[in-house]
Order: C-alpha cells, then structure tokens, then sequence
C-alpha cells in the first residue's frame, strides 16, 4: 500500500503538470489513461496531491494552487446549461431538433422561420415558429453560433426529434476536453464550414424541389455563385438521369428572391399549361387537423338538444350602462362576459353539466372549477381557448381575461395553457350571423351551448299588448351518456332567469 502511494505521488507530480501546464512542457499530453482510471476524473489530482502530499516542500505546495487555479479558470470558460452534458455540442455543426412542445404532441407544422441561413444567433434568440394541434410555440435556440443549414421550409410538418436546421457553434459551449497543448481553439474554416453543411448552397425551396424527386443535392453541379445550386441545376440532372421528363421550357431561369418565411411552389416539370378551373388540394393543419380529430371523435357520442328562447331586454340596458359608466376606455364591455358569469352561477346549482366522462372507468369527474371555454373563429381556424376560475372572476375581471384570450387567438400566440383544461363550451353564433346552432361536443366535457343574435321580436304581454323584446336563442347539446333532458331543461331555467333578471346575480355574489 506504501508503495502504491509513493508510485502515485511520483506519476501525479509528473502528469499533472503536463496536463494543466502545456505551455511549459515540450511534451504536452493529457493524463494518462491509468491514472485518469485510478483517480476517476483528472481534477482529482489535487485532492490526492494534497492529501498523500501533505509534507511536500513549498515549491510544490505553490503548483498544486497553480493546478486548482487553472481547473477554476478551464471550467468558468465553459458555457453551462440545465441540459445533460451529453447534450452539448463539442464545437463545429450542431442539430436542432424540434423538441418536445407538449404532452401527445408526436408532429409540429413550420409556419415561419426568424432566421436565414448564414445568421449569427444568440441562446434563447426565437429560431422559428411552429403549430401544434394545441397552440403556436416559439422555438429558441440553445446555442450561441451561426445558421449553417435550413432543413425545413414553411408548411412542412416536422417530427418531434426531426431536425430543423444546423448551427456552427462555438467551441466554447463544448465539455471540457483533455487535448494537447499544440490543439488551440480555432474558428471554423469556412471551407470546412461548406463541406460540414453537407458541400452544398441552395435555398430551402431549391431543396424542396430536389427532395420531391428524391435527388440527392451532393450529386448536382452548382452553376451559382459560389457553387450555389440553382433550380435549373437540380432540373438538368434530373433530367439526364430520367427522373424528370424532359419538355419546352423545363430549365429555366430561376428569378426574383427568395424571401424568409415563404415556401415556392414548383409545377411538374412535365406538365403542361393548366386550365384556370383546377382543383386544388389543402392539407389540413394546426387547429384545422384539431377539429378533425376530436369532431370524429365526438361523432361517437350520442347527443341531443334543447332550445330556449331568452328574453335580454334587461341585459341590454346593464350592458348599455356599463359602457355609459366605463372608467377605462381601453375596455369594451359586451354581453358574453355577463352570460358567462350567469352561466358560472347556473352551474354551481347543476354541476354535472360542468364535468367530464371517463369511458374507460365508467365514471363522471364533476369538475370544481368552472374553466369556460369560447369557440373563436380565427384566419387559423376554429380555436377554443378557456377562462379559467370563473366563479371566482367579477364581470370586470372575465372581461379583460375575454379581451385577451381574443387578441392572442387573432395573433395565433395562444398558450397551451389557454386551450387546456375547460370544462364546458359556448359557442357565440350569433356574433356572425344565424339564431342559433346545433352543437357539437368538445369531449371530454358534456355540454356545449350555441348562442345565437339577439334580435328584437314583437312579443304579448299578459294583458294582450304587444311590445318589441330583444330575445336570445340557445341550444344546449348534451351527453345523453351522463345528462338526461330534465336535468338540462332545469339547468337552462335557472340561466334563463340569471340571464333576464341579472340583479340576481347580486345574491350570489361573493
């Protein structure tokens, strides 16, 4: 045991001077590989030259500080994150992968990219935009370095785990490395940069073409500048290798820029000119491939329907009177914050209306919180944000919550967060147009109300008199699993009367 020790120190006195100090030593190595076993990691050398070295003289004791010093000054150079280390990249091309933007989100579409290729970027700056079923999400970048390549153009949809683009970091954001004291950080040669990014230039939409005839862009001569790949380039080759058939006009110049966040389209090269009629596929995306699943979903349900007609003379006059009386001018007061309040206040008496179905277990969940969700026609589709904690909410509070979930669904910037968790929908109908609709569940939850325009409508009095009325029409679709009618003509009853008497809602209030 002696002598292992003695051995030790003589082999730690030696090593880990080349090892910290390479400038000093002709022969500049790392440590050897039977000590870096033996101690487990190379800064441990100063934990066991302290402690089998106590006695050592004053000279020695100054390099061991020297040894601590310089481990303090290689790990502050480096660039530490909350990922794993195995996760960071050791200097040169790195991949961005989509990652993970939300639980059972398998697939995102790219809608625009922030950045061009050649770009410096900075950690945390926004690479791209993407859209899952559940809301649009920012992507950032983890690394500080250059766009080397953009693999994705606007439209595609990108795998969880797919790779966006590629970035040239710097080597400092790499784990510490045990390299020779001739190895100095060196930038990226640019010829070595051409080649890491596949020994290619072309534009996304250049790439695009070449992948819709599975030609492989290393293959292809670049008649650009810079050995750039044009389009005609890929049409050339594919047509001498017989994976484009070649017609009048097939190679042509390629002109006008490319701007960031637009996709070309390309004809076949093939085709010939096309009437001006055409049909016209789409593909379905983002919220639109939403409503298709969870609608195919609903179609399984049996539903059934109630409709009720509300008298809104009065919640015409206290809408009128917020709006005369409003001390903000920056908030509009309408009526869906007063029937949403109405409707929290309903529910509190008929809560399985604000509750969900678990096929599995055969059980209703009778949900504490009344999270209200408002279907939104957007330019992106169908939407269905909720206001969370109703019955905790004054008017004024779901109005400005209502004003907000709005303007970031006509933006597209909607949170997960925001489209989550509701637990009974309204859909306002009437804001467009008709007297009322026939709901379709938004599962898990089981029950929807369609409300239609508030029109003015002659209608009798008790003594024969006819007088105009603004009356509301509802329709409330049901989960015939979990709701029966009564239970629904009860619940909407007692809404209708919140609704026609809105000084009501001054006994519930808390």
């Amino acid at each position: 045991m002696i002598a292992r020790r003695i051995s030790l120190k003589q082999r730690l006195s030696t090593s880990a001077t080349r090892f910290l100090f390479p400038s000093t030593h002709k022969a500049s190595s790392p440590l050897s590989p039977s000590l870096v076993t033996e101690l487990g990691h190379p800064s441990l050398g100063v934990f066991f030259l302290r402690r089998f070295c106590s006695n050592a003289s004053e000279s020695f004791q100054s390099i061991t500080n020297s040894i601590d010093s310089r481990i303090r000054c290689k790990v502050n150079k480096c660039c530490f994150s909350t990922h794993a280390l195995a996760d960071l990249p050791v200097g040169g091309i790195v991949d961005v992968p989509l990652a993970q933007t939300g639980e059972g989100i398998a697939e995102c579409e790219l809608l625009k990219w922030f950045v061009r290729q050649g770009d410096e970027v900075e950690e945390f700056q926004p690479l791209c935009e993407v859209q899952s079923d559940k809301a649009t999400i920012e992507i950032t970048s983890r690394y500080k370095g250059k766009v080397a390549q953009i693999l994705s153009v606007p439209g595609d949809v990108v795998k969880v785990g797919e790779t966006l683009l590629k970035i040239i970091v710097e080597e400092c954001q790499a784990p510490i490395q045990m390299h020779d004291g001739s190895e100095d950080k060196k930038s990226v040669d640019p010829k070595l940069e051409k080649i890491h990014i596949g020994g290619v230039l072309s534009t996304p939409a250049v790439r695009n073409l070449a992948k819709q005839y599975n030609i492989n862009l290393n293959d292809v001569h670049g008649t650009g500048k810079d050995g750039r790949i044009l389009k005609e380039d890929v049409l050339k080759y594919g047509i001498q290798k017989g994976v484009i058939e070649e017609s009048p006009g097939t190679v042509r110049a390629d002109s006008g820029n490319q701007f960031l966040g637009e996709k070309e389209k390309y004809s076949d090269a093939s085709a010939e000119i096309r009437p001006l009629h055409e049909d016209k596929i789409v593909p379905l995306r983002g919220f639109q491939r939403t409503m298709v699943k969870t609608m195919s979903m609903a179609a399984r349900v049996p539903h059934f329907h109630y409709v009720e007609e509300i008298n809104c003379n009065t919640l015409v006059e206290l809408k009128a009177s917020f709006q005369n009386n409003n001390p903000d001018p920056g908030v509009k007061h309408t009526f869906l914050p007063l029937l949403i309040k109405s409707l929290s206040m309903a529910l509190n008496k008929y809560p399985w209306l604000n509750s969900s179905f678990n096929e599995e277990t055969v059980e209703v969940i009778l949900k504490g919180s009344h999270n209200i969700g408002i279907a939104m026609a957007t330019p992106h589709g169908l939407v269905v944000p909720n206001i969370k904690d109703v019955q905790s909410l004054s008017i004024l509070e779901i109005t400005k919550e209502l004003a907000r979930l709005q303007q970031l669904a006509s933006e597209n910037k909607l949170n997960p967060e925001d489209i989550t968790g509701g637990t009974i929908t309204l859909s306002n109908v009437g804001a467009i147009g008709g007297k009322f609709g026939a709901p379709i569940l938004n599962l898990p939850e089981v029950a929807i109300i369609a409300i239609g325009r508030i029109q003015k409508v002659p209608q009798f009095a008790d003594d024969g008199n006819v007088y105009p009325a603004s009356i509301m029409t509802v329709n409330v679709g049901a989960d015939h699993r979990v709701l029966d009618g009564a239970t629904v003509a009860k619940f909407c009853t007692e809404w209708k009367q919140l609704i026609e008497k809105p000084e009501l809602l001054m006994l519930y209030l808390r």
